[in-house]
């Protein structure tokens, strides 16, 4: 998988983090990783990847996924960086969740997490896609990775139709489970409206994957969720457009 330009939201921890550690090992790295973060005072780990990157330029940039004016200036760096050859790959990784159910749930944890999950990579894509577009136009052939693609991180929490085979656990993430529902549709119905434009849009659930926001009790370890996902990635086209899948190329059930 040969990609010149990759943006990662929220590169500073867990997945996102990996993502860029693994990209910039890859046989033929990336040229450019953009890689966002909140909060600097989070970004200790992710520098020390850029100071030891070799062969790719690692370019940090502010920018919180629920602020509009963020999006737009992380955007602004992001074309002056690749210019006319356009962004290859955006990996929507960032996101929120909060331990709550539906018995204590309260508006703004509705609110947070919807925005943090749904809204918040609508969004970002949206600023991004006329960068993909310019990638898109400079290759030829079906949808793939290398040429221009939109890689959503979701959850099969999120899955209506595998609800019914929730532990009682998982009924305490309740607003997470909805945003993240919430972004599945909202990424097919734009894998639909952009099916011409030659981005591949796909949802990928990492598994439940040890992290903060998975907790230590989670089955995997993000060096294994984040390779896999990278091998089902370079495998993936255009037969694959808009779909819900899980980090070893399954189709989930919406």
């Amino acid at each position: 998988m040969a990609l010149e330009s990759v943006l990662v939201t929220g590169a500073n921890r867990g997945l996102g983090l990996e993502f860029v550690r693994q990209l910039v090992e890859l046989p033929k790295p990336p040229r450019f990783v953009f890689a966002t973060y909140r909060d600097k005072n989070t970004t200790q780990a992710l520098g020390d990847v850029e100071k030891a990157s070799k062969q790719t330029k690692i370019v940090l940039i502010s920018m919180d996924i629920r602020k509009t004016d963020q999006i737009k200036a992380a955007r602004k760096i992001v074309e002056l960086m690749v210019g006319d050859r356009g962004l290859n790959l955006l990996i929507n990784n960032a996101g929120a969740l909060r331990w709550v159910g539906f018995s204590e749930i309260t508006q703004e944890d509705l609110l947070f997490q919807y925005h943090s999950n749904a809204i918040g990579p609508v969004m970002v894509l949206k600023e991004m896609l006329p960068l993909l577009q310019k990638a898109a136009a400079h290759k030829r052939g079906g949808m793939k990775a290398s040429r221009a693609a939109v890689l959503n991180i979701s959850s099969m929490d999120g899955s209506i139709q595998l609800t019914e085979e929730t532990s009682e656990k998982w009924l305490t993430v309740f607003g997470y489970r909805i945003s993240k529902t919430a972004l599945n549709m909202a990424m097919r119905v734009v894998a639909l409206t952009v099916m011409e434009k030659g981005i591949l849009v796909v949802n990928i659930c990492p598994g439940w994957v040890r992290t903060d926001m998975g907790t230590e009790d989670a089955d995997l370890e993000v060096t294994e969720s984040i390779s896999t996902i990278l091998k089902t990635l370079s495998r993936l086209d255009e037969s694959h457009h808009g779909a819900f899948l899980d980090r070893n190329g399954k189709n989930i059930q919406f």
